[in-house]
């Protein structure tokens, strides 16, 4: 994908921001920062201008936001923010045009994840994608015919709460299921595994059968041609694939199943990558938005 403007992407998450610029095509001028998630609403408003503000002399174009939770991204309404208390019902989007002075694009962090992977990886070979975080909990973000499908509030994709086995799907296919469960991290055990242990590579194997029973459940309900597999558990890929690949085999329409590419996500800033590619995707959004309210009444 090639920005011809430049653009500012931000993803704002529990424990940190994150954002750059995009220039030619290449993000440039990364800065992390600490998310002060205990502080009030008016001051975590007031860090993130801060991070704003140090992009001024790149007179960016315009903004997009990659922010964990229910998002309405036509109207930039965040409704709470994972692990942030105070960040209730917040209308970014019109606080930070009324700020910068230019158009800013607000969403939920799975779907720019998504979205950065369909647009600047492999996936983009592809019509219909799924993107999968796996780190402290799971996100699930959807490409359907070459566009995010955000559903109502961005609660689309949010398989981390479905029932499974005596618990969650973010149970058992995050790190909470080598925490809860074997009392392990999940880096931890891939050193272990790395160097051939067995009871490593053991729980890997049922990790991946976990994840496999979910990547089956997506072939189910999306059809998807390829998923895309990001996050810090991702690296780990080689030990728990063979585990994950023996449940997508039993997957009843073969067509769909043995076509399915998997890839392991290599960038290292999808989140942001996407919060900038939300920018263009949100006038496709707010484009069919205004198609729907046209729809001639059936009453």
């Amino acid at each position: 994908m090639k920005a011809s403007n430049t653009v500012l992407g931000m993803d704002i998450g529990g424990t940190k921001i994150s954002s750059g610029i995009i220039r030619e095509g290449k993000l440039v001028e990364r800065i992390e920062s600490k998310t002060p998630a205990s502080l009030p609403q008016e001051e975590i408003l007031d860090a993130i201008s801060s991070q704003i503000s140090a992009y001024n002399k790149f007179n960016f174009k315009s903004i997009g936001i990659g922010i964990p939770g229910l998002v309405d991204p036509i109207q930039g309404i965040v409704y709470n923010l994972a692990n942030i208390p105070s960040f209730q019902k917040v209308n970014l989007k019109a606080y930070l045009e009324s700020k910068f002075k230019v158009p800013v694009a607000v969403n939920n962090d799975a779907n720019c994840f998504a979205l950065g992977e369909y647009k600047f990886g492999p996936a983009y070979a592809h019509r219909h994608v799924v993107g999968i975080t796996l780190g402290t909990g799971i996100g699930t973000g959807i490409i359907a015919n070459g566009h995010l499908y955000t559903g109502r509030l961005c609660g689309a994709g949010e398989w981390g709460a479905v029932p499974y086995l005596d618990q969650t799907f973010e149970d058992y296919c995050s790190s909470k299921f080598f925490k809860s469960k074997y009392r392990y991290s999940a880096k931890k055990l891939s050193a272990k595994a790395k160097d051939g242990n067995a009871e490593a590579l053991q729980i890997f194997n049922a990790y991946g059968r976990h994840l496999g029973e979910l990547i089956y459940r997506l072939l189910l309900t999306y059809a998807p041609e390829a998923i895309v597999i990001g996050g810090s558990i991702r690296k780990a890929y080689p030990y728990f694939k063979n585990g994950l690949q023996e449940v997508i085999n039993n997957f009843p329409y073969k067509p769909i199943s043995e076509n399915l590419k998997i890839y392991v996500s290599e960038l290292d800033d999808s989140a942001i990558l996407g919060a900038i590619s939300m920018v263009e995707e949100n006038e496709f959004l707010i484009k069919n938005e205004n198609l729907a309210d046209t729809r001639p009444s059936l009453a």
